[in-house]
């Protein structure tokens, strides 16, 4: 789990923007550590998140994302009836299986991104409302889209970590090193 992005590659602006999203990947993984399936589902807030919740809609947003660029079909799509079923561990989910999954999905990504010739190549936005009509996007543009959504979550992973027993990201990291 990075916890401190190293300086790229003199012009590795690829492998600097992977880095920068495995980090921040990272964040939500160090929340995870040391919990139950049961622990890693409970909502300390009025909030509907949970950190399982958390990690299944950031592995299906990566998902998604990189289906997009792919210009593939990502079947995560959700309907009305079952978009809460993207922020919960549904059936036999368990916070194992989905870690597992999203190191597949971002295995994936970078090797995507490594084998695009170019970050300057693009792909369309869908037609959804929140997207302007006709848009297309870059290989760029999408890590950096991954980036701030998976740090956004990251950040409220902290949150409802800290709200669950009161351990940070850096007690957890010092404990599971047996430094703590």
């Amino acid at each position: 789990m990075v916890m401190h992005v190293h300086a790229e590659a003199h012009g590795d602006e690829r492998g600097a923007l992977l880095a920068f999203l495995d980090e921040q990947r990272g964040g939500i993984r160090r929340a995870l550590l040391g919990l139950t399936d049961e622990q890693a589902a409970t909502r300390p807030s009025a909030s509907e998140l949970s950190l399982s919740g958390l990690l299944k809609h950031v592995a299906e947003t990566e998902q998604g994302w990189l289906s997009l660029a792919r210009q593939e079909t990502s079947g995560t799509e959700r309907s009305e009836e079952d978009r809460g079923d993207g922020f919960r561990l549904t059936g036999d989910e368990t916070v194992g299986s989905t870690l597992a999954r999203w190191d597949e999905v971002a295995r994936r990504t970078e090797d995507f991104i490594r084998a695009v010739p170019s970050l300057n190549d693009t792909f369309p936005l869908p037609d959804q409302p929140w997207f302007p009509d006709g848009e297309a996007v870059s290989m760029r543009w999408l890590l950096l889209r991954l980036i701030t959504e998976t740090a956004r979550h990251a950040g409220h992973a902290d949150i409802v970590r800290e709200s669950l027993d009161g351990k940070t990201a850096f007690e957890l990291v010092a404990q599971q090193q047996g430094r703590g």
